[in-house]
């Protein structure tokens, strides 16, 4: 399982607006330039998020975005699933009909695939923005 570039982007983004004072508002070239990411896939990206109902944004002069949701509420789960969909290891995990063998109730690879995709849940909703933050505090004090 590989996270593609726009959900690194969007783990970007959401790290950087959870540094920000609650409710700031944030222009979109001053989040590509810090985060090092091309304003059209910012932009693609962001969209993704607000639809999700992650980030708000702000249109005119003083436009721009800011987070919808606190820090400590938002999972690396959360930020996955608004910019890729449901997390899942393999078709057949989503859907026993995508299972092209119909073997679901009893193949030993699709119970596996199961259980990896659980571990991998839990793992992704255990992170919120907030503890990542402070894990990256903690770091930037020991250097």
């Amino acid at each position: 399982m590989k996270f593609t570039q726009a959900t690194d982007y969007a783990f970007r983004i959401i790290f950087y607006l959870s540094q920000q004072k609650p409710g700031e508002i944030v222009e979109a070239r001053q989040i590509s330039e810090r985060e090092s990411i091309p304003i059209r896939f910012l932009l693609k990206t962001i969209r993704s998020l607000s639809q999700a109902g992650i980030v708000k944004s702000y249109r005119g002069l003083k436009g721009g975005y800011s987070l919808a949701q606190d820090p400590k509420e938002i999972t690396l789960k959360d930020i996955v699933e608004a910019v890729e969909g449901p997390v899942r290891i393999n078709k057949c995990l989503l859907n026993d009909k995508d299972c092209n063998k119909d073997a679901t109730s009893w193949c030993p690879i699709h119970k596996a695939l199961r259980n990896v995709q659980k571990v991998t849940n839990s793992e992704l909703e255990k992170y919120n923005f907030c503890d990542l933050i402070n894990i990256n505090q903690h770091r930037d004090k020991e250097e």
